[in-house]
């Protein structure tokens, strides 16, 4: 077995995911009347529009320490941009044109990158129109922010998704989340060159 993830990692890793959930479903609660039905999850409409922008903020700096952690081996290389022109061959069920993967393929890198440039657009936008706080503004601006905050969200959700349906379907993938290690033949098939770097670190 080959570590993938250390324990702080993927325990911050299941916190977003719980924060993102929470935030998720409260969020859409107030997108749609038909959806506000959800709002009864967190108590009521009025605690769902409490609880909405405390549980986004605390994704956001939760997503900030992994990212920090994380950013240098999601860095875009000129291979990603190969692998992103063999992809549909991939999908296709041919593997056999792309190029090695470091510890991230182009495909997690830009699900990655997606969800920076998604969470930094809820956060700067969230504060906007975050009433409690911020009572005064232009109201302009915070519908401009509201439609925003809105498309970061579906963006942010999309991208989800596609890494849930990833993980699923790259069999092996989700015992790096929930065991921290991959098995060797997985890591040699999936990322080549991440298991290369592994097998000549010098062990502890």
């Amino acid at each position: 077995m080959l570590q993938r993830y250390r324990d702080g990692q993927r325990i911050n890793h299941w916190i977003i995911a719980l924060l993102f959930f929470g935030a998720g479903l409260s969020g859409l609660a107030f997108f749609h009347p038909s959806l506000f039905f959800l709002s009864n999850l967190f108590g009521g409409g009025p605690w769902a529009r409490i609880l909405h922008p405390y549980m986004g903020l605390l994704m956001v700096l939760a997503f900030a320490v992994l990212a920090a952690q994380l950013w240098r081996a999601n860095r875009w290389t000129a291979t990603d941009t190969q692998w992103v022109r063999q992809s549909g061959e991939m999908l296709a069920g041919d593997k056999s044109h792309l190029p090695p993967a470091g510890k991230y393929n182009a495909g997690q890198k830009g699900i990655f990158w997606l969800m920076v440039v998604c969470l930094l657009v809820l956060l700067v936008t969230g504060f906007m129109f975050w009433h409690a706080w911020f009572p005064e503004g232009n109201i302009l601006m915070r519908r401009i922010a509201v439609l925003l905050h809105a498309m970061a969200a579906t963006g942010l959700i999309l991208g989800v998704i596609v890494h849930i349906y990833a993980a699923i379907w790259v069999k092996g993938t989700l015992r790096a989340m929930t065991r921290g290690t991959v098995t060797e033949r997985w890591a040699q098939h999936n990322h080549p060159l991440w298991y290369k770097e592994m097998k000549e670190r010098p062990r502890a």
